[in-house]
């Protein structure tokens, strides 16, 4: 989990989430990496993605890696 100040990053949810917050935001860091974190809990836990780790996820989600039959 990561060090991110929660307070002072950009944080962004999908165009496509629901309204009722049970969603995902992501934010860029400055470093390249990308926090992830709950939008429900906005000062709970950040989980930190390295540049590669979240190309690798965003493809694999492209692919289908990741759908459910």
């Amino acid at each position: 989990m990561g060090d991110g100040n929660a307070s002072t990053e950009s944080w962004h949810k999908s165009r496509w989430s629901l309204g009722n917050g049970e969603c995902v935001e992501v934010t860029r860091r400055s470093d390249g990496s990308v926090g992830v974190r709950h939008s429900k809990r906005p000062d709970g836990p950040i989980l930190i993605f390295g540049k590669g780790e979240w190309a690798a996820f965003i493809s694999g989600v492209r692919d289908g890696a990741f759908d459910t039959v």
